[in-house]
């Protein structure tokens, strides 16, 4: 079949853009993804990430590896990643963050012109459809539901409070004019009439509602497994369904979505990239590119956490698995309770130096009991906070494991291998378990599980090497730019082909300080604009 545009993957980028392009009715979109509809309960249920994230069995989830991390020890990393329509927006912790104004300045001041914050922010305000309603900052009307908690826990509220105890100014709005403070996370989430408290996903923001469009075709459960050249010009996407090879053909443009690792992986697997990796692994050099694969960077988190005599927390026992019953009918009747919950309920954006311009820490805090992306159980109650740096200097790579289209990836996030990161850590660390004793929290604090003892900086750190890993946002592996390492231009279209585009978290030239969902949005957005100008 032949269309206008062909998608490859329908995440966070790919769902926004599939349905944008396809608004014109003159305009045929094919867009191709490997997993499901991103339809189900446990997609829809906030609290279904719990089953969703371990990857344990794999539900609507890639749960890639690292290869060993030197800096954690020699542990291999893990990298959840949505598999389904909506991508990672169907299985995240919901969290709505965009990042400090100044990263997308730093972007443009890296050659990518069109992309400051001035630039950028009519974008996220016409994704977003804010419960709070439409100001300077954000958009009211948006297909992207974004939502204040439905019920957010009175202990989400103690660590605002103990913040403020530690000189940590209170912050209502993380996405307005300041992001340094501490508050609670507004959450992409539908608010009001039937589907309040539900995840909103990419997908059932823009996608699901025009899959009747008549001039767009959704094909899911198949995987893209090439790209189809003609000389230099992308023509085409190869993918595999039900055991059998098909082709899609496009006479405009084929558009790649499939995130940081999925992006570089096809076009490495395609024969673009830098030869010397596609000649190890058989690969005819179609155009020798450098960056592909290059420039991995990803937010590395540690976790602190507590055993608590609360029980008003998501919590593993007799009792705690009656009242979670309990809340499943609440949250199917009225949207609200702790199914409702995105988990990591209170945050905050901090500096590890009085004199930076920015924060460079991120917390996380957490109605429950995390260790190992909820691959380790805990039983009975108790409260995590996890805290990342939001600028690492380290860089990694993703590449190829064999010329099977259907492998893993490579992934070399080279966690730590730049000593600076290692001291922002230790730094961040010492400052949640600060937090964590004042008086606010007294009442939920009970033992310390991962760091009882532990007082040395020395053991601090050799802590963290044992127990850090990603916190979901890796970026980068086919950065936009002009430079020698540049895979895209900044009208994201890839140097040296022509007819190929990339649009996901990828072409992030720098790692934003915050979540990556709502940016990748941002970009699917400011994507449709730059294709249709074209």
């Amino acid at each position: 079949m032949a269309y206008d545009y062909v998608l490859a993957g329908g995440g966070s980028a790919g769902a926004a853009l599939a349905a944008r392009l396809s608004e014109d009715p003159k305009i045929t979109v094919c867009l191709i993804e490997a997993g499901g509809e991103g339809r189900g309960v446990v997609v829809r249920a906030p609290i279904g990430v719990a089953a969703m994230l371990s990857g344990k069995p794999k539900i609507n989830n890639w749960a890639f590896e690292t290869v060993p991390q030197p800096g954690l020890n020699g542990r291999r990393g893990y990298q959840p990643r949505g598999k389904a329509l909506g991508g990672s927006s169907a299985i995240n912790g919901m969290i709505y963050v965009r990042g400090h104004h100044t990263d997308y300045d730093d972007w443009a001041a890296l050659g990518c012109e069109g992309w400051s914050w001035k630039e950028v922010l009519p974008y996220f305000k016409r994704a977003e459809g804010n419960e709070r309603g439409a100001d300077d900052f954000h958009g009211g009307d948006g297909p992207l539901r974004v939502a204040n908690q439905r019920s957010p826990r009175p202990i989400a509220s103690a660590f605002v409070e103990a913040c403020a105890e530690n000189q940590i100014r209170r912050n209502n709005d993380f996405n307005g004019p300041e992001q340094e403070g501490a508050g609670l996370y507004q959450v992409t989430q539908f608010w009001g009439g039937d589907r309040n408290g539900e995840r909103c996903s990419t997908a059932a923001a823009y996608l699901h509602p025009v899959m009747n469009r008549p001039n767009l075709t959704v094909i899911t459960d198949a995987q893209v497994t090439g790209i189809v050249f003609d000389g230099k010009r992308a023509t085409g996407l190869r993918y595999r369904r039900n055991g059998c090879d098909e082709a899609a053909e496009a006479s405009r443009e084929v558009i790649l979505c499939g995130g940081t690792f999925g992006s570089p992986q096809l076009l490495l697997l395609s024969g673009v990239g830098p030869a010397d990796e596609l000649r190890r692994h058989g690969i005819s050099v179609v155009h020798e590119l450098e960056g592909v694969g290059r420039n991995l960077q990803d937010h590395l988190d540690c976790i602190t956490g507590y055993s608590s005599k609360e029980t008003d927390l998501f919590g593993l026992s007799p009792g705690g698995v009656i009242k979670l019953v309990r809340s499943m009918f609440q949250w199917r009747r009225d949207g609200t309770g702790l199914f409702s919950s995105p988990g990591s309920e209170g945050g905050a954006f901090l500096k590890s130096d009085p004199g930076l311009d920015r924060p460079d820490l991120q917390l996380h805090f957490i109605i429950g009991k995390l260790e190992d992306h909820m691959r380790k159980v805990h039983f009975g109650y108790g409260f995590s906070c996890r805290v990342c740096q939001l600028r690492p200097y380290s860089r990694g790579e993703v590449g190829l494991t064999s010329s099977d289209p259907l492998a893993p990836p490579r992934i070399d996030p080279r966690f730590l291998s730049d000593e600076r990161d290692a001291e922002i850590m230790l730094k961040g660390v010492k400052l949640v378990r600060r937090i964590v004793q004042a008086p606010a929290l007294a009442k939920y604090r009970d033992k310390d599980l991962f760091a009882a003892g532990i007082t040395s900086d020395e053991a601090l750190m050799n802590h963290i090497r044992d127990k850090a890993d990603t916190i979901y946002h890796p970026v980068g592996t086919c950065k936009m730019g002009v430079d020698d390492t540049a895979v895209v231009d900044p009208k994201l279209r890839v140097h040296g082909l022509q007819g190929l585009r990339i649009v996901d978290a990828s072409v992030m030239p720098t790692l934003v300080g915050g979540n990556t969902n709502a940016p990748t949005i941002m970009i699917a957005e400011k994507a449709a604009d730059l294709i249709k100008a074209a």
